[in-house]
């Protein structure tokens, strides 16, 4: 710290030692690079005169003067001089706790596929995290049908809502059971219809997803092979939902999806038809068992738990 001597030729009042502000510290540097009151002012989106009280009471704090003035214009004085290499490094070091201590915040990394964020478990899991955890920061991202997996491995989510069946590695908790409809293309002639058995679609062409997606995941949705033993036919091939339901639209093939989506993707050129012999399909939010116990993934575990409580 600089300081001069009480009532020393050129000191601004007696020697406070009172240590400055960062803000202080930070006006300080400006007028240090511009020499001139009125641009650092602007730099700083301050008016002048308040820009100069602020400068007083800095030199007050500090006991002594720190730069000589000619109108607007100055140069630093030797003390001034060296306050400029104590003032970055204090507003270095500020930066960088706050860095740390934002770091350090927990942060819980939630993925969702299709429209999950939509459902209302996803919407009481968000809500308890919320309201339990408000320091908490929670970042969601919509993975597709390659990256609900994916992501686990690069670490890019600590867990996610996604619609099981899913690989050895991923464990969860079941939010949800639900019917599964047949998305068809409006044109179809079962369209119309209130219901179908799955039989009844054996002939129809159904949407692939890309060789990077767990097969037996598919199969459970494709309901491949069918129960007679018939393999599906498989068509247009696609990452995530929006470009199935594109080559649903477009005649290309057909499509099974939770019951909500009827409601949730309703658009020109689709049809929703419920299923018979279908089993119910699930909504669960999984993380990695290895990782069960991280802090960000036990917290989701509580929130889960208490949201499921609810519900029985």
């Amino acid at each position: 710290m600089v300081a001069g001597p009480a009532g020393a030729a050129g000191n601004v009042g007696p020697t406070v030692h009172q240590d400055p502000t960062f803000h202080q510290l930070r006006l300080f540097l400006l007028l240090a690079e511009e020499r001139h009151f009125g641009r650092a002012a602007a730099r700083a989106f301050v008016s002048q005169p308040a820009f100069s009280k602020q400068f007083r009471a800095l030199e007050h704090r500090l006991g002594v003067e720190l730069a000589e003035r000619d109108g607007r214009s100055c140069r630093l004085t030797a003390e001034g001089t060296e306050l400029v290499g104590y003032a970055r490094t204090a507003l270095e070091a500020r930066a960088r706790m706050a860095e740390l201590a934002s770091s350090s915040r927990l942060t819980v990394r939630l993925g969702a596929i299709g429209a999950e964020t939509a459902m209302p478990y996803t919407r009481e899991v968000l809500g308890h995290l919320a309201r339990h955890h408000p320091d908490v920061r929670v970042e969601m991202r919509n993975v597709d049908f390659v990256e609900q997996v994916q992501a686990f491995a690069r670490g890019a989510v600590d867990a996610a809502f996604l619609r099981p069946p899913l690989p050895p590695n991923l464990e969860g908790v079941t939010l949800a059971h639900e019917q599964r409809v047949a998305c068809l293309p409006a044109s179809d002639p079962l369209a119309e219809r209130d219901g179908v058995d799955l039989a009844e679609l054996r002939e129809h062409t159904v949407v692939d997803v890309p060789p990077e997606v767990p097969r037996m995941w598919w199969d459970y949705w494709t309901a491949n092979p069918r129960p007679d033993g018939t393999p599906v036919r498989f068509g247009a091939v696609c990452r995530d939902l929006e470009a199935a339901l594109l080559a649903v639209a477009q005649g290309r093939a057909m499509l099974f999806l939770p019951e909500a989506a009827a409601t949730l993707y309703r658009r020109p050129g689709l049809a929703y038809v419920r299923v018979r012999g279908l089993p119910r399909t699930t909504a669960a939010l999984v993380w990695q068992t290895a990782r069960r116990d991280d802090p960000a993934v036990a917290l989701v575990r509580e929130a889960t738990r208490a949201v499921v409580g609810r519900q029985t």
